[in-house]
């Protein structure tokens, strides 16, 4: 028996079984001791981090398996599983027409959230990376909004963009001009729902850029600016190249995070049904998953919703790498 062990510069050897020496006068191992022995270092690799897989399955991959298996089916909260329905729940979802709308709803808050969240993240991290007086307190500091319960970060931000109260309307009306509807507009309500998502989670993205930054090797940077290169084209031609497999992390849990907005937008609503405004205008896919399942009690409606949400997210980031990765051919990155 024997196996293909990778040797520096991609050549391969063969690694058998340890076989006795018996050429030396000494004792010899027995044979089954050395079997057990090639046995223990060939397997015990995997039997190490077999503990993660089989939490993944656990928590990860049977929920979603169950819940494309509770999608094909007539379900109900208080009746249990009914006559399988095939698709119709799909049909049903894709007909419903607040399913489209917060489809809208939720893409609009993802990309003015992500796209300026990532962005100043990146800025912020490049700034900590300087020798800063205090720097350690400047650092603990953007991670604060992070720990902010999501209740508290609502009633802060409701009271900023209350329609009548609030304070941003306020010091528009000081300036002459006409206060916003923060709730009632589809496209403010989507800002201030942003806002509150960015505030709470840059810190947390930047402090991740950070870590990234600090891997680089110094001489690089020194080498640079012997050579004549300023902050800021050291911080385009050297910082943002060697992160890229960290922004490509970071964007692929933004998409995934924006994707799946529902405490901000709910917490943001003030009318009683609290699903996405008076008209949903600001209502998210997570949203119309909660009125599926536990308003309607429908769960192979609000299971077909979760898969199709699941789709889109996929979609999005599969382009999203795509465009990294072509924007890093066009820089000339790996």
């Amino acid at each position: 028996m024997s196996t293909q062990l990778p040797l520096r510069g991609g050549d391969t050897d063969e690694v058998s079984p340890p076989r006795p020496d018996r050429r030396s006068g000494g004792p010899t191992t027995p044979l089954w001791r050395q079997r057990l022995h090639w046995i223990d270092y060939r397997f015990s690799p995997y039997l190490y981090i077999a503990p993660f897989f089989v939490l993944f399955l656990v928590i990860g991959m049977f929920p979603l398996g169950y819940t494309a298996w509770v999608s094909v089916h007539d379900w109900s909260l208080l009746g249990g599983k009914g006559d399988y329905v095939g698709l119709g729940n799909y049909r049903e979802v894709l007909d419903n027409p607040y399913f489209a709308k917060q489809l809208v709803n939720t893409i609009s808050i993802f990309l003015i959230s992500s796209v300026p969240q990532v962005l100043i993240a990146l800025v912020v991290a490049a700034l900590l990376d300087n020798q800063l007086r205090g720097r350690t307190v400047w650092r603990m500091s953007v991670l604060l909004p992070f720990v902010v319960s999501p209740v508290a970060v609502a009633i802060i931000f409701g009271s900023l963009y209350g329609d009548r109260y609030g304070l941003i309307n306020h010091v528009l009306d000081l300036v002459g001009i006409d206060p916003i509807g923060w709730h009632t507009n589809r496209l403010a309500s989507h800002v201030a729902i942003a806002t509150m998502v960015n505030w709470r989670w840059t810190g947390y993205n930047a402090l991740i850029f950070l870590a990234a930054m600090q891997a680089v090797p110094r001489d690089v940077y020194e080498s640079a600016e012997l050579d004549g290169a300023g902050r800021v084209r050291q911080f385009l031609s050297i910082t943002v190249p060697m992160i890229r497999p960290t922004m490509i992390f970071i964007i692929i849990t933004s998409t995934i995070g924006g994707l799946q907005i529902f405490a901000e937008p709910r917490l943001f609503d003030e009318t009683n049904a609290r699903n996405g405004g008076s008209d949903r205008q600001f209502g998210t896919i997570t949203m119309l998953i909660y009125d599926f399942g536990w308003q309607l009690r429908d769960l192979g409606r609000a299971s077909a919703t979760a898969w199709l949400l699941f789709v889109v997210i996929g979609l999005f980031a599969v382009v999203n790498l795509l465009l990294i990765r072509r924007l890093g051919a066009l820089g000339g990155g790996r």
